[in-house]
């Protein structure tokens, strides 16, 4: 199974205006991501997908590869899509361009997912994590997920779901992360199909896949790494890495 990673890179923020190329401990943010995810030796090749020619020459500083978006996109699949077209490859990993700690393990278990599927019934593969604190299960900011008995996505949402009507039943919540492993048939048909309704309302571009009847493997775990949305957040990846 051929696998690539393709890490989307704007230069604009709406939160954090440059963020990619802000100082992490001696090299650029957008370069610490492409480096943690050229070291886990997981892919056939890793791509910096950018409309910037700052980070562009950043990462071929690296001896990188980067591929030039030539149009505007309205979602990340559509961006990675663009990249992706030419290249021949099975598996298309996403990994956004300001998670420096991005998880091995995570990575590695997205992709056993998909070459364990030998019929192909998987269209992707993501990633959850546990969240107990009520404040975080009711946070529109951190995106719930709903499983079948199998661990496949029924729905996301940034309400509360499901809704605990009795209280005092005790119901296991999930957060999404967004790490994303893509057969690229499934990138492919996405840039096909009309935003749908819920895609809409949310503002969540993966229940385009759902309400298109995909499937997407959910993965639990325990290893989240520091994503930079903000000042703080870079901040607290500054001393995050003096740690490690």
């Amino acid at each position: 199974m051929k696998k690539i990673a393709v890490i989307p890179a704007r230069y604009n923020s709406t939160r954090f205006p440059a963020k990619l190329v802000q100082d992490l401990n001696g090299k650029p943010v957008i370069v610490r991501t492409y480096l943690a995810v050229k070291n886990t030796q997981l892919f056939d090749d890793v791509i910096v997908a950018t409309d910037s020619e700052q980070i562009k020459q950043l990462i071929e500083s690296e001896g990188g590869r980067v591929f030039m978006s030539v149009r505007s996109h309205e979602s990340g699949s559509d961006r990675i899509a663009e990249a992706v077209a030419s290249i021949d490859t099975d598996v298309v990993v996403n990994i956004q361009g300001d998670e420096p700690f991005v998880s091995k393990e995570n990575l590695q278990a997205m992709l056993d997912a998909l070459e364990a599927d030998t019929e192909k019934q998987i269209s992707l593969a993501s990633v959850m994590t546990p969240i107990t604190a009520w404040e975080d299960i009711e946070n529109p900011n951190h995106v719930k997920v709903v499983l079948d008995k199998d661990d496949n996505a029924l729905y996301f949402s940034r309400s509360v779901i499901p809704y605990p009507r009795e209280k005092q039943q005790k119901m296991p919540y999930f957060k999404h992360i967004g790490l994303y492993a893509f057969r690229k048939e499934a990138l492919r048909q996405f840039t096909q199909w009309e935003t749908g309704v819920l895609e809409n309302i949310e503002k969540l571009e993966q229940l385009r896949y759902l309400e298109n009847g995909k499937k997407i493997k959910m993965i639990r775990t325990q290893h989240i790494g520091i994503g930079i949305d903000t000042e703080e957040d870079l901040t607290k990846a500054r001393l995050h890495w003096h740690k490690d």
